[in-house]
């Protein structure tokens, strides 16, 4: 049992009066002084409340308390100035060192007390009032720090968090830990998929939470957020250099498209400096190129580490080959972001985006990337259902799911069944960008793996479209 000790007078006290009498904690005791007469009522019914009418800035009378009880903390809530400095210095005449809670109206006084805190009313109601402005984070003040190391936020439409696995989002530095759902409590993990109106509970680094809040709070059209914000092109120099030229142009237009974020271009098995010198040479309007250059093989992986810490990258941009150099492909899925692979068809001759339907949490997962993306470029999007022995049963859900998105979003989405071989029907067209979930399992699939049962090793193999892949969660 904890002795408490309130020496109070006016309207703040009388409230703090009432809520301490109401409260459930049966662990403390309390002693409180108080003249006024209404707020004996609320006392007399309380076993764990000693109320005394007395002067609190009497500092015989005060001692006399004191010497009775051995209190843990004191409490200091009274409306006038003068009085309220009197009975501190009172109290720390009685008690150096016991803890006080010091209510204070006023932004002229200051103390140096290590063992006393000060709540101002004042910025008390500030704060509580910008809080309840548009687009401000509530964080916890009396939780850990109170720094705003744990925060909540809440999940608004067309976010680009919305309608993804906790799994797939990127999280450096802070963790969603909870969240609250039409009024319940979601302890949650990698597979739980977030929802608009959900209230996330995050905790992480107070400047990371800021920048977390921000992003939450984008509206769709900022792909590729939330793995990372800017476009990486990683080149095998041992290309053609007209190869490599188209490669460059396509990343610049995707810059450009995406709202004009960074390009930084990574050259490895680096050897020809004319190469270099001539991609180091190009400019593009309203586009940061930032070019690289790697002359070790031994050192490509601690690149790239580098530059994805550094340059907040959200998108990986390269040839197929070189995505399927076996080390270097693990080493890419690894990280999480978007991969964009080249296709004999430039992106700036694409005109439709599509997706052939999947296993439906992956599906979900990644759909507001997908609008996200083919809105940004002005593509058409279709949802295929392919189907060799004409069974689209299994695709239902997930046609719900894409459907309630493309009135959410205002965008169109067209869904096409056809019973086709998929492999057959996708070498077929022409001028289309394919998007496929990224997974874990395709770090042990190989270019040539024509065996497996799942159509994403075959689509991988298909050199003539070009390819995004978007990660999934666990």
């Amino acid at each position: 049992m904890k002795n408490v000790l309130i020496l109070a007078s006016g309207e703040i006290a009388q409230h703090f009066v009432k809520w301490v009498s109401k409260s459930r904690i049966d662990t403390n005791e309390y002693t409180i002084t108080c003249s006024e007469k209404s707020a004996v009522g609320e006392m007399t019914m309380v076993d764990n409340i000693n109320y005394i009418n007395i002067d609190p800035s009497s500092l015989m009378r005060v001692k006399n308390i004191m010497n009775h009880k051995d209190f843990s903390t004191i409490f200091i809530v009274l409306d006038d100035k003068e009085e309220a400095l009197s009975v501190y210095e009172n109290v720390r005449i009685i008690a150096p060192k016991t803890f006080i809670v010091f209510v204070s109206h006023w932004n002229d006084i200051s103390f140096d007390d290590s063992n006393l805190n000060v709540l101002n009313v004042n910025e008390i109601m500030i704060s509580n009032l910008y809080e309840k402005l548009p687009n401000v984070p509530l964080i916890a003040k009396n939780i850990g720090l109170g720094k705003g190391e744990i925060m909540e936020v809440i999940l608004p439409f067309g976010s680009s968090f919305t309608y993804k696995h906790i799994g797939s989002i990127e999280h450096r530095k802070w963790k969603i830990v909870a969240l609250y759902r039409k009024e319940k409590q979601i302890f949650v993990n990698a597979s739980t998929m977030l929802y608009p109106n959900d209230r996330l509970i995050i905790i992480g680094n107070p400047l990371v939470l800021e920048e977390v809040y921000k992003r939450v709070n984008l509206r769709q059209g900022l792909f590729p957020e939330p793995v990372g914000k800017n476009i990486y092109l990683l080149i095998n120099t041992q290309q053609d250099t007209q190869e490599i030229l188209i490669q460059v142009n396509e990343a610049i237009y995707l810059s450009k498209q995406l709202n004009k974020i960074d390009l930084h271009i990574r050259l490895i098995y680096a050897n020809d400096f004319e190469l270099i010198a001539k991609i180091r040479a190009l400019k593009a309007e309203n586009i940061k190129i930032n070019v690289m250059v790697t002359y070790r093989d031994e050192n490509i992986f601690n690149d790239i580490d580098f530059d994805i810490s550094k340059y907040d990258i959200g998108l990986f941009m390269l040839d197929r080959k070189c995505f399927f150099k076996k080390k270097l492909k693990t080493h890419l899925i690894g990280y999480r972001k978007n991969i964009y692979l080249f296709g004999e068809k430039s992106l700036y001759n694409i005109e439709e985006a599509l997706m052939l339907m999947g296993e439906a949490r992956m599906m979900e997962s990644i759909s507001a990337s997908i609008f996200d993306f083919a809105e940004s470029l002005g593509l058409k999007f279709t949802l295929c259902n392919y189907s060799p022995d004409g069974d689209f049963q299994e695709g239902k859900q997930i046609v719900e799911h894409y459907e309630t998105l493309s009135r959410i979003y205002n965008f169109k989405v067209n869904f096409e069944k056809k019973q086709v071989n998929p492999i057959r029907e996708l070498s077929r067209l022409d001028g289309v960008l394919i998007v496929s979930p990224l997974q874990e399992e395709l770090k042990q699939l190989s270019l040539f793996n024509f065996f497996s049962i799942k159509h994403d090793a075959y689509i991988l193999s298909i050199k003539k479209h070009p390819q995004l892949l978007i990660p999934v969660g666990n």
